[in-house]
């Protein structure tokens, strides 16, 4: 009796034991799995850690490179300078790769609300009206222009007296991708709605009360936009993605932290020659034909641009002459940078403004 009572006892004990045995290896195989993961994780965060580094390098050049740019031609700026070309450079264990492009060769959405202004200096780069009014340290002088720059806006934004010169200018523009005409009405005046700091609706447009009927309700912003994609907010952006392609309209338009409508003629590209075309307030054609016979360097002057015999022939008002310059105030670089299997994007928007060169904006990942 007393050996099979041991031998019970013993063949027990023999599987308590087995079952620490596979518990402490269960534990260990965890822990060195968690240990891989930790490792991995660790060796990606570094790897995309020193690609965010790279790119942040390229950010660098590229202001150092502008600030040259500004120096040698910032009288004139054009796509066969350097700058437009796209800089690849191989790294230890990666790559660089960035693309600098002319934010004034493009529509910019928050100028749909600017109006014309006879006594506004054309050549001062910083006429945002938005950014003066209401300061207290500004001479008599001063206060004068801008109260009639509030008035100007406040007549240009008052539906009895119909779209602005820049609201028919977006209004075409709307016309080459949508063709439908009560929608294109619906989104300008929308839009129009969207960045003023009023709560009357124009013709077509919408305010609160109608975005907040939505099922998922919002409301106006009542200031200018903050990137293109708050675009897809507008009313009537919805019926123009049901008959035409919101990308392609996102394609040659973009938004700068100013309400002025400026252009850079010799950066616009074939691809954006709709731009151009809406400006001129002329066929789809006129603006690709300036382009494809602008030259190679590009127009020396902004009065040569104006001179050109289908310009001329456009008779265009001093606000739209206004909308044309050979300069560039605002330029973006796009930075994909890769190290050791990681893969990092940068956006970056620059300021030029008296020779110098500030960071506006940074937007990491996404698409380009």
């Amino acid at each position: 009796m007393q050996t099979r009572a041991t031998n019970r006892e013993n063949g027990i004990a023999l599987i308590v034991v087995l079952l620490i045995v596979a518990i402490i290896m269960v534990i260990a195989v965890e822990m060195s799995s968690r240990l891989q993961l930790n490792v991995a994780r660790t060796s990606n965060l570094k790897a995309n850690n020193q690609a965010y580094w790279y790119a942040l390098g390229a950010e660098h050049f590229a202001k150092n490179s502008l600030t040259t740019l500004v120096s040698l031609t910032g009288e004139n700026i054009n796509l066969s300078q350097p700058w437009a070309e796209e800089f690849e450079y191989p790294v230890q264990g990666g790559s660089i790769k960035a693309t600098l492009t002319d934010m004034q060769a493009c529509f910019n959405l928050n100028a749909v609300n600017s109006g014309f202004d006879a006594n506004a200096n054309p050549n001062k780069q910083n006429s945002d009206p938005n950014t003066e009014i209401g300061n207290s340290n500004t001479d008599p002088s001063a206060n004068q222009v801008e109260n009639k720059r509030k008035i100007t806006r406040q007549i240009t934004n008052n539906p009895t007296n119909g779209p602005s010169q820049s609201q028919k200018a977006f209004h075409r523009l709307l016309e080459y991708f949508i063709q439908d005409s009560l929608v294109t009405d619906t989104i300008r005046d929308s839009l129009v709605d969207w960045i003023d700091d009023n709560s009357q609706p124009e013709n077509y447009g919408a305010e609160d009360a109608d975005y907040e009927s939505l099922v998922n309700p919002y409301l106006a912003a009542n200031n200018p936009l903050g990137h293109p994609s708050e675009l897809r907010l507008i009313n009537g952006i919805e019926q123009a993605m049901q008959i035409g392609s919101l990308d392609d309209l996102l394609k040659v338009v973009c938004v700068l932290p100013e309400t002025r409508l400026k252009v850079n003629v010799n950066t616009i590209t074939q691809e954006n020659a709709v731009v151009l075309s809406s400006l001129l307030g002329d066929t789809s054609d006129s603006g690709l034909n300036i382009i494809q016979s602008r030259p190679e360097d590009g127009f020396k002057k902004k009065e040569d641009f104006l001179a050109l015999s289908e310009i001329v022939a456009l008779d265009l008002s001093p606000e739209q002459k206004q909308w044309f310059e050979v300069t560039t105030t605002y330029f973006k670089l796009n930075t994909t940078s890769k190290f050791q299997g990681s893969q990092f994007r940068l956006s970056t928007i620059f300021k030029l403004d008296e020779g110098k060169v500030s960071v506006v904006s940074r937007e990491f990942g996404g698409a380009f």
